[in-house]
């Protein structure tokens, strides 16, 4: 039986990204030791408040249909998280509550794309990207970015690239680079978006880890308030990332359509899992800081180790869970030192390669193990990218 194009070529017929770490888990179930440095899972649990806000509401029986947009509370919480943090007049009806952060990804591109449309996104990228883009019905469209300009987008390769598309997909802070886009980088972008008449889609999930620089949502910007849809999520400001709770944040006319979106594919997100988000979010900035504090203090970890050798260079490590590592000096792409690592040292990270063609000869490495053992991997990494660098020199 013949299955749709759409389904079938979400990732173009080709590997979805992640070969390294199938291969790792693998190795972990044949009872190998492997240090895991390939995803953005925290490495505490959801925090025990949480836990107990979920299983209080629970019990108290809210565990049948939710509201179909996201409870009142839970949407109110999150219009006035938003209109505190970026000074935009925000309501509920401003906001879907969606099953994770994927979810409103999907979500969004299906509001504003139809089939045959073009929709652009920044390369490197978080690896579902085009896969959501093209599920969505539309043709993804990379736009390239350098590892010498700090993987910052510019206004000039997008409208370069904007012929025929309806939408632009950011994210900063970004994963994989860890780069925190610039004022005047999203400055471009929103020129470029009015003057090309796209919808701006940004994907803020890592707006709690900010580490170097400000996070400037670009719904602020002059223009943008119109022609721009916020995604978010508990996942990682909150470690709540098994518990699939994410939003939308647009216009009004917008949101009303998704959830018709919503009524007739996910049909919303369990009550006792928002009522806790609700409670995460009021809980103020202390827990969102506690949960951010073992990346900000392993990125200085990195940083420390990294200023002591010459061949392993840092993209600016400004924000999220990640570094991204260059290690062109070695003469290998990042696949290749990838699988190299893991072979010689049963270290896993993920290849740059993952994330598209613009971060080839580099690695992201995730924050996310104890500082000891995340120091001693960043040790490992720089003398075996040595060893090679050497070893090429000499050939």
């Amino acid at each position: 039986m013949k299955l749709s194009q759409r389904i079938t070529h979400l990732t173009e017929g080709g590997s979805d990204g992640w070969d390294v770490f199938y291969r790792a888990r693998r190795m972990i179930d044949e009872g190998h030791a492997v240090t895991e440095l390939t995803i953005g899972e925290h490495d505490i649990r959801t925090d025990a408040s949480i836990l107990e806000a979920m299983d209080l509401s629970a019990r108290q029986g809210h565990t049948g249909y939710a509201m179909m947009p996201g409870t009142d509370l839970l949407r109110d919480t999150v219009a006035a998280r938003l209109q505190t943090r970026t000074g935009v007049p925000t309501t509920r009806n401003n906001v879907l509550i969606t099953p994770g952060g994927q979810s409103a990804l999907f979500a969004a591109h299906v509001a504003v794309c139809d089939p045959g449309d073009v929709g652009l996104f920044i390369d490197p990228y978080y690896a579902t990207y085009p896969g959501t883009i093209r599920g969505a019905g539309a043709t993804a469209r990379p736009i390239q970015t350098s590892a010498d300009d700090a993987f910052q987008p510019r206004a000039q390769r997008i409208d370069a690239a904007a012929d025929g598309a309806v939408s632009l997909l950011i994210n900063t802070p970004n994963n994989p680079t860890g780069v925190v886009y610039s004022r005047t980088t999203l400055e471009g972008v929103a020129q470029v978006c009015q003057a090309c008449d796209l919808w701006l889609i940004s994907d803020e999930v890592y707006d709690t880890q900010v580490w170097d620089g400000t996070h400037i949502s670009p719904r602020t910007l002059p223009g943008m308030t119109e022609r721009t849809l916020i995604v978010g999520s508990m996942s990682k400001s909150h470690a709540m990332t098994g518990s699939r709770c994410g939003w939308v944040v647009g216009p009004e006319e917008v949101i009303a359509h998704l959830i018709n979106l919503a009524t007739h594919t996910t049909y919303g997100v369990p009550g006792f899992i928002q009522d806790a988000a609700s409670f995460a979010l009021n809980a103020g900035n202390l827990l969102e800081e506690e949960i951010a504090a073992p990346f900000r203090r392993r990125r200085a970890l990195a940083m420390e180790v990294l200023s002591t050798q010459n061949t392993v260079g840092l993209v600016p490590a400004q924000g999220a869970m990640y570094l991204m590592l260059d290690i062109r000096a070695t003469g290998l792409d990042g696949e290749g030192f990838a699988n190299a690592l893991l072979d010689t040292h049963s270290i896993a990270a993920m290849p740059g390669e993952s994330f598209g063609t613009a971060a080839r000869g580099h690695i992201r490495v995730a924050m996310t193990i104890d500082d000891d053992r995340f120091a001693a991997a960043l040790t490992t990494i720089c003398t075996y990218a040595a060893v090679l660098a050497d070893r090429r020199a000499a050939e």
